[in-house]
């Protein structure tokens, strides 16, 4: 057993401790290697249970942020997930593992090219393309999943209208220093009327959701920012 494997063991066992009950992301995070996703430098520190820099002042999420979003999620085998902010690949990687049909967009060309190269390597077959990840993806949409890794002010519009009925979104929202992990559902009543069912999680802070319905657009001015 090489050190990586061992310490994936440990990571494993301290997100259980951490309430991460779900086999099936417990299982994605056994497969998929994070040193694949983390800069050389950082190599030895993969496993460790924080987030680590990957230029572009983005960081790569720490494990347990990741699983903790990926079990509230709850992706199934054909669903088709939005990922909003790509990053190192590494969640676009986890959520590829677990059988979603994952269409990812980031912002940044540097990142985007990076990860696409990483994921085509490990396998991961996943579409990446460069934008506003704030206005989603509408050649693809609706979606079963949308996953947001980045704090925004408010939930984008776009991405709501992009959600599939019965439709899962996990997002941070807050201000710049904090944000609450939320759950967004997409329901339809008996009078026909689309209603969006929100539950809250714990506090996080994430890098800024940057798009016109972010930190760069109308909400700006909005928030007070």
């Amino acid at each position: 057993m090489n050190s990586f494997s061992l310490k994936k063991k440990e990571l494993i066992e301290i997100l259980k401790q951490q309430g991460i009950t779900d086999k099936k992301v417990l299982d994605a995070f056994m497969k998929v290697r994070r040193e694949e996703f983390v800069p050389e430098e950082f190599s030895s520190r993969a496993y460790d249970n924080n987030a680590l820099p990957i230029g572009g002042s983005q960081t790569i999420s720490q494990p347990y942020t990741v699983a903790s979003m990926t079990q509230l999620l709850d992706v199934h085998p054909g669903h088709r997930v939005l990922e909003i902010g790509t990053g190192s690949g590494y969640q676009t990687a986890i959520l590829c593992e677990m059988g979603g049909k994952v269409y990812s967009i980031e912002r940044i060309d540097e990142l985007a090219r990076s990860a696409g190269e990483i994921l085509r390597r490990i396998g991961c077959i996943a579409k990446i393309k460069i934008g506003d990840g704030t206005q989603g993806w509408k050649d693809y949409a609706p979606y079963d999943r949308i996953i947001v890794t980045a704090g925004s002010p408010k939930v984008p519009m776009p991405l709501l209208e992009q959600l599939e009925i019965d439709g899962k979104m996990v997002i941070p929202i807050g201000d710049k220093d904090s944000q609450v992990m939320t759950l967004v559902k997409k329901t339809i009543n008996e009078k026909g009327e689309v209603k969006f069912l929100q539950k809250k999680f714990d506090e996080y802070r994430f890098v800024p959701l940057i798009g016109h319905e972010g930190w760069d657009g109308t909400s700006r001015k909005n928030n007070g920012q």
